[in-house]
Formats: C-alpha cells, structure tokens, sequence
C-alpha cells in the first residue's frame, strides 16, 4: 500500500514549490509541459487526493479573510477583529469571524468549513486545549494545500508561519519592575497553567524581574490558575483561590496578573479583606480593557496594542495572497508588539 503524501512532500521531493506543484496539477498554462508531466505523474504514483480542507483555494479567490478566535467577549480579541476589519475593507477583501470557544475541536470545524471554498487565508489565535493537547495537524495540512495562515497572541513554534505577538516576557518584566522600584517587598503571581504560551511568558517575565533586583522567588507566591474553567460562572471558585492566596501570605504588598480578570479579582479579594489599594497592596494587570479604565481604583495595565495586532497580521496575510513572488523556500515574518504601562490608582 503507498504511503499517503502530502502537497508539500511532491514540492520537495521534485524541488519545486508548492505553488508550482499546485498548478501543475490543475494543467495551469503558467507551467512548462515537462514539469506538469513530471509532477502529475508523481502525484499519481504517490496516490495524491487534496484535502478538502482546501480544496478551492486556487480555483477561485473569494477575497474574504477567516478569523479564528478564542472568544468573542474577550475586550482583546475584539479590538485585534477591528484592527483586521481596518485593514481588509481598506484594501477590498471582507472578513468572516470563526470562534473555537477555547476548543481544539471547535477550532478544527471551523477551519474546516471556512477553508472549503469561503475564504483565502486565515488569521487565528489557537485555542487553550489545541496548546494543551499539542495537535496542530489542522495547520500543517491547510498550509499544505497552499492556505496562508497568520498566527497572533498565542502561535506555537512547531508551525512556520507569519506571526504577530505582543512582546509578553519584557511587558511583564516591566510591570513586576514598576511594583519593586514602588516598594513593592512580597510581590505575588495569578497566572495560568504553563501550556498557554502567554502565561508562560508573563510568568518568566515576572521572574526575571526579581532575579534582575535579586529577590528570590517563592512558590508559595506564585497561583497557577485552571483556566479551563468557566469563570463566567465560576468567578466565585477564582476568588476563594486568590483569597487563599492572601490569607496563606500575609505579607502580599503587590500583584502582577497575567490577565483583566484575574486583576480585578485581586483587587475585590483585597478590599473584602480589608487592605487599601493601593497603601497596603499594588496591583497591576495585562490587557488594557475597558473594565481597567472603569474599575475603582483604575487599575494600572500592560497595554497590547490589538488593535495595530490585527493590522498587522491583516497586511502580512494580504501581501502574502497577492504576492507574485514564486519562491523555493517560503520566508515567514514575527512581528513583536512593544507593549507600554498604563499607570493608574491600583499603583503609587
């Protein structure tokens, strides 16, 4: 039985690019008979079928962009959405919203039904359980079949792909820094489970920033969170973990948050107990969101800028489908967003 191959398997094993293997199967007059010949020939004794992840993408263009997100209530992800939304219409394509609901098998239908034939690439933040479970095969083989892909926020280094971050370890870093140069001596840490890249990084960010000004980190100071819950609902079940935090750590003078809601959640934890803030405890949170802006005492963010993500990632995806250039070995982009501290009553 011959082995499954895959678009980009043909491309390398006749040295020729993906493109040119895409058109030479579809008897495209842009390619020479020989190679045509050559790789329908190898297609065939290979047992080539495309997948119908992909199957139109080159018979038409739709110009219309896929966005996959996470969620859609996130203050984040909707600024990211009207970034694209900015640039796409700018530039004539339309946008379609796809949500994973934080569900790699979510994730993978929605892929599967944009890229048959409704879009031309896709913008998309991977979801929780897709980094927990480390299955990216939706990637792989829509990039195969020659669908751009252009990951923002949290991306995974196993793809090669454009990709647009915020630069999440120096934001953190920055911030943990800001509440020691405050006075800032017993300096907590909500964050996340390791398997979410930005957590990750916030984290390694708020470690630097003590080994940077020699403060030893401790564990008990650090609460990891199980963010596969649902805190719209069990918003009750993230304040007695952050109240247990308080009451093992009496001597808590500040937060670092690696998100909005777990920051107002310390601020809520901290008042019910009878600190000030921010004279008994400083807190600072990332993502800049409106309920930031509206809290009382404001609270002091690290701002993502998600707006100019998502216009970013719309040109990178734009450029790439209307480049003509026809390369061997596709060269992909990082675009890292500077991130900047929004100072407000939660800190001195």
């Amino acid at each position: 039985m011959k082995r499954k191959i895959t678009l980009k398997q043909i491309a390398k094993e006749l040295d020729v690019s993906i493109s040119t293997v895409s058109k030479a199967l579809r008897n495209s007059p842009e390619i020479s008979n020989d190679t045509k010949q050559k790789v329908q020939a190898f297609a065939k004794l290979y047992n080539y079928r495309p997948n119908n992840i992909a199957l139109s993408l080159k018979n038409r263009k739709t110009n219309t962009i896929g966005i996959i997100i996470p969620e859609i209530v996130h203050h984040f992800f909707s600024k990211v959405i009207r970034g694209v939304e900015l640039v796409a219409n700018n530039r004539g394509y339309n946008v379609i919203i796809g949500l994973s609901n934080e569900s790699f098998s979510k994730e993978v239908i929605n892929m599967e039904m944009l890229a048959n034939g409704s879009i031309d690439g896709f913008i998309l933040s991977i979801s929780k359980e897709t980094q927990q479970l480390q299955d990216f095969h939706h990637f792989t083989e829509t990039m195969s079949q020659g669908m751009p892909i252009v990951m923002f926020d949290r991306v995974v280094s196993e793809i090669d792909c454009d990709k647009v971050i915020v630069d999440d370890l120096n934001g953190a870093k920055n911030a943990v820094e800001k509440l020691i140069i405050n006075g800032c001596k017993s300096i907590a840490l909500i964050t996340t489970k390791d398997y979410v890249s930005v957590g990750k990084l916030r984290t390694q960010g708020y470690l630097e920033a003590l080994k940077d000004h020699k403060m030893t980190p401790k564990a008990n100071l650090i609460l990891k969170i199980d963010d596969t819950l649902d805190f719209e609902t069990h918003l009750d079940e993230l304040e007695e973990e952050i109240e247990q935090l308080f009451n093992s750590n009496e001597y808590i003078d500040g937060v670092f948050a690696v998100n909005e809601l777990y920051a107002l959640s310390a601020m809520k934890v901290a008042r019910k107990l009878g600190l000030n803030i921010p004279n008994d405890v400083q807190v600072i949170g990332f993502t800049d969101g409106v309920l930031s802006k509206h809290a009382t005492p404001g609270l002091t963010t690290v701002s993502q800028h998600a707006q100019q993500m998502g216009e970013r990632a719309a040109d990178l995806l734009i450029d790439k489908l209307e480049s003509e250039i026809d390369t061997e070995e596709e060269e992909f982009q990082t675009i890292v967003i500077a991130t900047d501290l929004v100072e407000r009553e939660s800190t001195k």
